[in-house]
């Protein structure tokens, strides 16, 4: 049976169409749960032939394939439902998200082709031409060409892109590389997610957050890489209690988060108090509480903050980069400790 359309588009105050208003969340909130989608592809792994590097083992950020004694190709796709109802920033912090795979792993994205879902009964094409500019604008800063790409018609519209890059398989950046007793580093604010989520429920606008969002991870891959870093990820959908479990968990260490010094957007802090948790938040804690010990004083508001479903994050360092806040410390052990 076909889905039945919406004739009558949500609209702001000014009459604009509300992209968010489509969607049944918002940006990297959407991910399936980590738990979930860690059992479904659980016998996926162990694929460790023709020259693969990174697999799907540890569910690092792309995949790496050796091609040549000095040449890695880097692989990933990412999209996501409107996290903004501003067609063209969307498109460019959709593409920002996809190329950040490319760079959490230590690489520069040479291709990438569009993947477009769009209910085309019920937004105008013209829209999606905004947001197909907004991505081409974004790739075009990375110095990475657009070519062709797939598309559907989906009563739900979704954004992003497949992307190919190139790295040194010496100086992979991965997540299974980190070593005990090194510092932190996290390269942009985290507090994305819930002033998103306040956006999609109000219509008001961030520009500090779209900022971010917007923003590429190239200049801190490459910072990070010359400080000689050897293990990353970017922070993305499962929050940075997330990412940084994964990290840990792939490379048989522990880790201590100071709070105090993760750095937030603005306004993201009154948004947590307002109540703008999104449930993707609320899962990432969820399934990160097992393995977190949290230190006395440290309230379930704060985890909350730890846990923000992100979109377009920064990079999690394991080593200090220079121009950066380091926020905590790889030890030997497992499991999390916020203090």
């Amino acid at each position: 049976m076909e889905q039945t359309r919406t004739s009558n588009p949500p609209l702001s105050a000014t009459g604009a169409v509300r992209l968010t208003g489509f969607a049944h969340g918002g940006g990297c909130a959407c991910k399936i749960p980590p738990g979930e989608l860690e059992d479904a592809v659980r016998g996926l792994t162990g694929q460790s032939g023709a020259g693969v590097l990174v697999g799907l083992d540890d569910g690092d950020d792309a995949a790496a394939v050796l091609v040549r004694e000095d040449l890695a190709v880097l692989s990933t796709a990412d999209f996501f439902t409107p996290v903004v109802d501003d067609a063209y920033d969307w498109g460019r912090i959709a593409a920002a998200n996809a190329l950040s795979d490319v760079y959490a792993m230590g690489g520069r994205p040479v291709m990438a082709i569009n993947l477009v879902g769009w209910p085309r009964d019920a937004l105008p094409m013209e829209l999606l031409t905004e947001v197909l500019r907004g991505g081409l604008a974004v790739a075009s800063e990375a110095g990475c060409p657009v070519i062709g790409g797939h598309s559907i018609d989906d009563p739900e519209p979704k954004y992003g892109m497949a992307v190919t890059g190139v790295a040194d398989p010496d100086r992979l950046l991965r997540n299974d590389a980190a070593a005990a007793g090194l510092p932190l580093t996290l390269t942009k604010p985290i507090g994305v997610g819930l002033l998103n989520n306040r956006h999609k429920a109000t219509g008001e606008v961030f520009p500090e957050a779209v900022a971010t969002m917007t923003m590429l991870n190239r200049d801190a891959a490459e910072a990070a890489l010359a400080a000689g870093a050897r293990a990353a990820t970017d922070v993305t959908g499962f929050g940075l209690l997330g990412h940084l479990h994964k990290m840990c968990r792939a490379s048989g260490v522990g880790a201590v988060l100071d709070r105090s010094a993760v750095p937030l957007v603005e306004g993201a802090d009154q948004a947590l108090r307002d109540g703008y948790v999104s449930g993707g938040t609320r899962r990432n804690l969820d399934w990160v509480r097992p393995h977190l010990q949290a230190g006395a004083g440290v309230p379930e508001d704060d985890l909350l903050l730890l846990a923000d479903a992100q979109t377009s994050g920064g990079l999690l360092v394991v080593g200090e980069v220079p121009g950066y806040p380091v926020i905590g410390h790889t030890v030997a052990g497992s499991g999390i400790t916020v203090r």
